[in-house]
């Protein structure tokens, strides 16, 4: 995989360029379309650090970015926007998933819960449309571990939900429980899968075995699509594995998510989604008779200014500078993770990814609190304690934490 990096002055000229081939309401005698630039009196256009400050800049201008720009026409008031949303999704499915001269389609959503439910709904719709299915003869797969967008779309789009087990030690899913959901959609008439496999789930950061779960459906001979939720792995495991199973090499994987304000520190509202070609037409409403090209996402008006930010952060590392991000981060959490070895102490880890989630008798309520970790579940007694190492965990930050836990363990000894 690789990208260019840009230098702020690129950037900067390349979102000038863009927004200057975007419609200036001032400029044009406007009538007709319901939107406006940010209310004047409370956003001031002519600021002058605006300059220097293309996402601003391009939040004030206030693009709309409805529709999917990889497909036909799009609003002829943004094209200039568009088209940086356009270079994003190819980047994503390109370069970090492989993509090769193959062309996919992809918008970016409001967050990874959006993205995960529109891969669920055209898969839905694939179904009905090619094999005339209809919604109770579609099931979904997913594991415990799996995101609640999973449960959330299901219900949304009366789809039946079947949920394979996990290993507690290891989050492997476990072979018995995916026959037996195989088992019981069949009992009662389900003949189609779309099946989510986690490409790090969001409590412990696990990555699903994809090879070795589709060749248990293959054997059963299931009928299915396979949608990657990656909206936490997305811009991080990638940069640390040499395995190509998660890319769009492997010919299993119909679609990805990606959530930007995640890893990648991009404003909120900046998940992705992604699919090979010829899929995103199934989500396309007839009824958007006033939009240009129509509509094909399930959120309708978007921000062109968050679409802009994610592509500013890749274009400023280059995907050299982003795979050496990610090695500190990892490394940093090996750090952590050989410190918590020395003390004997149990906790889950993917050594290509940056969450520890610790067993929570090593942890007292009181030190969670202090340092925020995140519970497995807080209506219920709390079983492990998350730690996300990202850029603001400073090695200072670790040390005060492993220094509470031993004073703790002192104490209870």
């Amino acid at each position: 995989m690789y990208w260019e990096s840009y230098s702020h002055q690129q950037i900067k000229e390349i979102v000038r360029d863009a927004l200057k081939q975007n419609l200036d309401y001032r400029e044009r005698p406007v009538l007709g379309l319901p939107a406006s630039y940010l209310d004047t009196e409370v956003f001031y256009n002519d600021a002058p650090f605006l300059k220097d400050a293309p996402f601003l800049s391009a939040l004030i201008a206030n693009p709309n970015h409805i529709g999917c720009h990889t497909l036909n026409e799009s609003e002829a008031a943004f094209t200039g926007t568009h088209k940086i949303e356009k270079e994003l999704i190819d980047l994503c499915a390109q370069q970090i998933f492989e993509g090769g001269d193959e062309h996919f389609d992809g918008y970016v959503a409001s967050g990874g819960t959006e993205a995960n439910i529109q891969a669920i709904w055209i898969l839905k719709r694939y179904y009905e449309v090619e094999f005339n299915a209809k919604p109770e003869e579609i099931g979904v797969i997913y594991s415990e571990d799996a995101h609640y967008s999973m449960p959330k779309a299901c219900k949304l789009l009366s789809l039946k939900s079947y949920v394979s087990k996990v290993e507690e030690d290891n989050r492997r899913v476990t072979k018995a429980s995916i026959g037996q959901c195989v088992a019981e959609a069949r009992e009662v008439g389900v003949k189609h899968f779309v099946v989510i496999m986690n490409m790090s789930t969001t409590m412990f950061g696990s990555v699903d075995d994809i090879d070795e779960i589709t060749g248990w459906l293959d054997a059963l001979e299931v009928d299915y699509k396979v949608h990657v939720d990656g909206a936490f792995g997305g811009y991080i495991y990638p940069f640390a594995t040499k395995s190509m199973a998660y890319t769009f090499q492997n010919p299993k994987i119909n679609s990805f998510t990606l959530d930007g304000h995640k890893m990648l520190q991009s404003p909120y509202g900046t998940g992705i989604y992604l699919t090979r070609k010829d899929f995103m037409e199934y989500a396309l409403t007839e009824e958007a008779n006033y939009v240009k090209g129509k509509d094909y996402t399930l959120i309708g008006s978007r921000s062109g200014a968050n679409a802009i930010a994610v592509w500013m952060i890749m274009r400023t590392y280059g995907s050299d500078g982003w795979k050496a991000k990610i090695q500190q981060l990892l490394s940093k959490t090996s750090k952590l993770c050989g410190n918590l070895d020395e003390r004997g102490i149990e906790y889950f880890r993917n050594p290509e990814m940056n969450i520890v989630t610790i067993k929570s008798k090593y942890v007292s309520p009181e030190l969670a609190h202090k340092y925020m970790l995140v519970p497995d579940a807080h209506d219920k007694n709390v079983k492990w304690w998350k730690i996300v190492v990202m850029d603001h965990v400073r090695h200072g930050v670790i040390d005060s934490f492993l220094m509470d836990l031993d004073a703790e363990r002192m104490v209870a000894k």
